[in-house]
Parts: C-alpha cells; structure tokens; sequence
C-alpha cells in the first residue's frame, strides 16, 4: 500500500477567504482531519448538531487561508524524486518521494509527499 508521509497545499497566487473556502483544501490537513474525526464523534454522541459540524468547518476553511495568508512569512524550498503527477479538473497533483523541505535555518526529509496545486482562477468562477 502507497502511504504519504506528508501533505503540502497549495494555492497558485492570493484568493479571497470567501472563495478559498469553497474549495476545503485544508480539511485533508493533519489537524483538519483531527477536527473532522471530532466532529463526527460529537455529532453521533448528540453533543453537536450536523449543522454546527458544518458551520465549524467552512470556520476552519476561512481561518486556516487567513492564517496561512497572514501569519506565515517564511518560505521552503522542497526537492524529491517525482513519483507521480496528475492534472484533473484544473488541479495538480504531485507525489515525490524522498523530498527535502529546506527553509532559512533547517531542513527535513520526507519519505513520500503529497502536493495538490490549485489554479486561484478556479477559486473565483
């Protein structure tokens, strides 16, 4: 079985939070899966309407593209052997393999990396 280490996204130049949010690209993220698995448990306890679970994540949608657009001002460099590419309606993917992320002051490696590309042209039909 093909597993991915890590999952990176990106978004080609800026968009409005409104139309980010359309396109739930962060829900695939570590911690959007942690409050998706959540919210799930809380809606089948009855804790939580799966109206609100729905509220909390286009919330999520809209915070995780303003926090990105705002708060992180470093940039990364990544290298890796490309394993896989797909263009699908408008977006692509990449999978490499053995990746180095480099930023300012360290550097990583990843075994396997997921890339998802999205043209912001997209986010604004």
């Amino acid at each position: 079985m093909f597993r991915v280490d890590a999952c990176v996204l990106f978004v080609a130049d800026r968009v409005s939070q409104a139309a980010m949010a359309t396109f739930e690209l962060y829900r695939r993220s570590t911690i959007g899966m942690c409050l998706t698995e959540t919210l799930d448990e809380m809606v089948q306890n009855g804790t939580l309407s799966p109206e609100l679970a729905i509220q909390v994540l286009v919330q999520f949608d809209k915070s995780m593209t303003e926090a990105l657009e705002t708060q992180v001002k470093s940039k990364v460099s990544i290298k890796g052997h490309l394993h896989t590419y797909r263009f699908c309606d408008n977006v692509w993917t990449f999978i490499l393999q053995d990746a180095l992320f480099k930023n300012e002051d360290s550097q990583e490696n990843v075994g396997r990396v997921k890339i998802v590309a999205c043209d912001s042209k997209l986010l604004t039909q």
